[in-house]
Order: structure tokens, then C-alpha cells, then sequence
């Protein structure tokens, strides 16, 4: 694949261009300054004296010499400020050159009646961008953290730091973007080694996807992707280079609407078997997010069995009465708990107009800001939201050196610390209720913790709806000792106990804990060794 000669960044060049014109306006400020600035108080005029014969003749000669001095001031930075005018509009044409040789990418417009001009602004902004990219040259960095890894991959797997929903640090591309990508990328290297530039009547070897032997890849967000790919040469310590980039073109506009959500109302739906003082925590969030800020909002709690639901009802006419909330419906169903059933239930019992539905289970704390999330990233026959939220770790073990855990809302601090994203839970989801209804809703099939809500997700995959899965900063997982029933299946089991390891801590924290004998043996012989000294 030809690559560009290097030729000096277009960015550069107009920053350069800036700071002199910076520096110009500087120096035209340090001069009248200079010229203006009156003489110190150390510089004493001196007079005649009072009684001299001279006296008017001395004050004239001063005042004269005074005179032309000032007038020679003004006339030298008169000649100042012209050249320095006539350098700052010989650096505005330099920088009006520089700027139409790259044109900025927010000037590319599809200008239909010069098309050959769009093309070639188009062409020499992604050439810029290899110029901008570290790919002749390394670039300056702060710290290691800035440093942008490579990933590597072979015919077969890819090697890789983020790892994503699999966990898996190699695999073969799951994402067909990703599977995609590297495939065209190989060939394009083949082709390119098959056709080298210069004599093409020169005999050479042709080249197969076998000969590759691995590649490496890293993406710069704002600029693109480079590939650097080996291959077999002609012998054992010969190998063929091929440097690829893919340069990402100029930021376009497609759309620009205004979203009014004042009377968009969600129906938060909760599934709950006992768990009163659970429940009691969650109405204590739903009261202060969703009935106070929020206002728009109404809560559908479906509740199997009877043990306890006196008191869950308690709980919910209270709150009614103190919010002044009558936004709320109650289903009881005398049956064993089915998450699933129970949202299914809740989200059809609806008889109003279309409504977005967030589906939510006890022990979750959300803010007002979330619940505009909420509707702004669904849109029925179009959008459904899946947040990812951030999970709580056991705050015995998180605060378990401090002398008291701090409140709820103190806890709730996105740190590696304290949580992680919970991206494999699919259980908090917002979706309009025509949506769910068309979809099919859940497999009522399933019974008792989860499956369900996997099911569903992959019914909205399988549509034409756009799914937004995206990291939310106000939704929150509260931690609470998870149980696995016997009851459950082999694979619900493996599923439950797998979030419940990942539940307690993070991986340093549960090492300390394996550790804790050996760390407090440690300590004994260092204080032991201490008194010997």
C-alpha cells in the first residue's frame, strides 16, 4: 500500500503561525508601554535656582529638550507599529495559505457544484492525518498512561487488552466488525506484496494469506488505525513489512433536533417477594429521585405470595400519603417468584397511552439525571436502552479497616475500589411498552433468577431496533448476600454463583482476604523483631 511522503503537519504549521502572530501583538503592547511609561522618581529634574537672572530662559531650555525627546518617542513608535502591522498581515497570508492547503475538517462540506474541490480538500485532510498519527515518528508523552497499546492478532486469534464482555485475553473475533476488519486489512497486504511499485516485469514470488505471520494494530480515536503486518520472506531470517493506515475522516453533522421530555412519563416496574426492608431503602431513593425531582413517574409493584406484603403495602401507602404520590399501582399474585412473569405482568397491566417502561429490581438506587437517560435513549419503533450499571462491592470488606461504613450516598462512588461495571447483567433496561409488547416480552417459560432477561435482550439483537448499551454514572447495583437455591438448574446455579463471587470484591481485596494469616504472622515477627532491637 503507497503511503505518503512525510511532510510537516498542517497543525503544526498553523500553531506556529498563531504564536507569531501572538508574539507580534506582544511586542506591540511592550513598546507603548516602553514609550509611554513615565521616568522614575529617581531621575530629578533639574532647575535653576528661584533667584537666578535665567530662570525663564532654563525653564524654556528644559521644557524644549523635553519636547523633542517625546516627539522623538512618538515618531520612533510610529515606526515601530507600521513594520510590525506590515509582519502581522504578511503572517495572516501565510496562515490563510497554510489553511486552504488543509482545509479544517469542519469546512468539508458536500459542495455538489465542485466536486472535484471537496475531493481534494477530502483527500488532503485524511492525508494530514497520517502526519498527525504516530506513524513516522513517536510523539511526547506526559506519562504511561497516555500511551495508546497495541493489540496483536494472527489468522486465527487476537490478542487483546480489552477484553469486553468475554473476559477472554485471546479469541478468535467474536464482534464481525472487528473479524472484518482484520481480514480486509490481510488482504489488502497480500495484494499489495503480490504488486510491488517499480519494475512490475520483475519476477517475484506471489504471496498468500499462509505467509501471514502476525500483525499489530492500535487505534487513535480522533485520528485512525495503523497496522503494521510480517510475513515470510525469502528465506528463514527474511521477512516482508507492510505498514497499513486507516485514516478516520472529518467529523459530519447529521442531526441537530431539539428533545422536549416533559411529558414523556416512565412506569418503573418491581418484581418483589418479601425483602420489606429492602423494599423500605428503595422507596426511600424512589421518593427523593423519582417523586421530588423527577415528578414524572409512576411505579407498578407486582408481589408474589403473602409473607410480608401487609408491610410492603404499609410501606407504599405511607409514602403515598407523606409524598402526596398517587402514581402507583399494586399487583399481588399467589404464586412462586418469576422475575420475568412478574415484569411481564407489570409492563401489560398498563392501560394508558404508550409509556416508557424501566424495568427495576429492589435493590437499585438511581438519580433524577438517570431517568432522563432513561428517556432520551429510547424511542419507540427506533431505540431501547441497556444501561450498564456500576455494582457495589461488600462494604464490610471495602470499609472493613475504617471504624464505621459511611451512608449509602457516600458509598456510591464509581472507583475501582468500590464496584465494577456490571456488563454482563442485562436486568435494567428502559424500552417504550409498544416495543416490549411487539418484541413478544419474556419467555414466561423461565422460572425463578435469571435467564430472563438475556432472553429478551437478545430478542431486541435479533430486531431492527437500535439497542444503546452504554456505562451509566447514576444507576447503581446496592450489594446484598446473594443466595443460589438448589432449586435452580445446573447452568441458572453456575450463572448465580458466578455473580456472587464477583459481587464481594475486587480481585485485590478477596487476595488480601486469602492472605490475611500470612499478613498478620508477618506483622507479629516484625513487632517481635522490634522489641529484640
Amino acid at each position: 500500500m503507497h503511503l505518503c511522503k512525510h511532510t510537516p503537519s498542517p497543525g503544526a504549521s498553523v500553531a506556529l503561525h498563531g504564536c507569531l502572530l501572538v508574539v507580534a501583538c506582544c511586542l506591540v503592547s511592550i513598546v507603548y508601554m516602553l514609550a509611554c511609561t513615565p521616568k522614575g522618581d529617581n531621575q530629578q529634574l533639574v532647575l535653576p535656582r528661584v533667584h537666578s537672572p535665567t530662570v525663564k530662559e532654563g525653564y524654556e531650555a528644559i521644557l524644549q529638550e523635553r519636547e523633542e525627546q517625546h516627539r522623538n518617542y512618538i515618531i520612533s513608535l510610529k515606526k515601530q507599529i507600521a513594520q510590525l502591522k506590515a509582519e502581522l498581515q504578511g503572517r495572516n497570508v501565510q496562515l490563510k495559505n497554510v489553511q486552504d492547503q488543509y482545509p479544517d475538517p469542519l469546512d468539508i462540506r458536500l459542495d455538489h457544484s465542485n466536486p472535484e474541490k471537496v475531493q481534494a480538500n477530502l483527500l488532503a485532510f485524511l492525508r494530514s492525518q497520517i502526519d498527525k498519527a504516530e506513524v513516522h515518528s513517536g510523539i511526547k508523552l506526559s506519562t504511561e498512561y497516555a500511551a495508546v497499546p497495541f493489540e496483536s492478532f494472527t489468522l486465527q486469534k487476537v490478542y487483546q487488552l480489552e477484553t469486553g464482555l468475554t473476559r477472554h485475553p485471546e479469541e478468535k473475533p467474536v464482534r464481525k466488525d472487528k473479524r472484518d476488519e482484520l481480514i480486509e486489512v490481510i488482504e489488502l497486504a497480500v495484494g499489495s506484496l503480490n504488486n510491488p511499485e517499480g519494475n512490475s516485469n520483475a519476477k517475484h514470488r506471489v504471496y498468500t494469506a499462509s505467509d501471514f505471520i502476525e500483525g499489530i494494530y492500535r487505534t487513535e480515536k480522533d485520528k485512525g488505525t495503523l497496522y503494521e503486518l510480517t510475513f515470510k520472506g525469502d528465506t528463514k531470517h527474511q521477512f516482508k513489512k507492510i505498514v497499513l493506515f486507516r485514516p478516520f475522516g472529518p467529523v459530519m453533522k447529521v442531526k441537530n433536533e431539539d428533545v422536549n421530555m416533559a411529558d414523556t412519563l416512565i412506569n418503573v416496574i418491581v418484581p418483589l417477594a418479601k425483602r420489606a426492608s429492602k423494599f423500605r431503602q428503595f422507596m426511600q431513593n424512589f421518593r427523593e429521585m423519582g417523586i421530588q425531582q423527577d415528578g414524572r413517574i409512576h411505579l407498578t409493584v407486582v408481589y408474589f405470595g403473602k409473607e410480608q406484603m401487609n408491610e410492603v403495602r404499609a410501606i407504599l401507602e405511607n409514602t403515598s400519603k407523606s409524598a402526596n404520590f398517587k402514581n402507583f399501582t399494586f399487583i399481588q399474585l399467589n404464586e412462586e417468584f418469576s422475575r420475568g412473569k412478574g415484569l411481564d405482568i407489570g409492563a401489560r397491566y398498563w392501560k394508558g397511552n404508550n409509556v416508557v417502561l424501566f424495568f427495576c429490581d429492589v435493590d437499585i438506587y438511581f438519580t433524577a439525571e438517570f431517568l432522563n437517560s432513561c428517556r432520551l435513549n429510547t424511542q419507540p419503533g427506533k431505540k431501547v436502552f441497556y444501561p450498564v450499571l456500576f455494582s457495589q462491592y461488600n462494604p464490610s470488606i471495602i470499609y472493613g479497616h475504617h471504624d464505621s461504613i459511611p451512608s449509602l450516598e457516600q458509598q456510591l462512588i464509581i472507583k475501582k475500589e468500590t464496584g465494577f461495571w456490571r456488563d454482563f447483567g442485562f436486568g435494567m433496561t428502559c424500552q417504550y411498552r409498544s416495543d416490549f409488547i411487539n418484541i413478544g416480552g419474556f419467555d414466561l417459560d423461565i422460572k425463578g433468577w435469571g435467564g430472563e432477561d438475556v432472553h429478551l435482550y437478545r430478542k431486541y439483537l435479533h430486531s431492527n431496533l437500535i439497542v444503546i448499551r452504554t456505562p451509566v454514572r447514576g444507576l447503581f447495583h446496592l450489594w446484598h448476600e446473594k443466595q443460589c437455591l438448589d432449586e435452580l438448574t445446573p447452568e441458572q446455579y453456575k450463572m448465580c454463583m458466578q455473580s456472587k463471587a464477583m459481587n464481594e470484591g475486587s480481585h485485590g481485596q478477596l487476595g488480601m482476604l486469602v492472605f490475611k494469616q500470612e499478613i498478620e504472622t508477618h506483622l507479629h515477627r516484625q513487632k517481635l523483631s522490634d522489641k529484640k532491637t
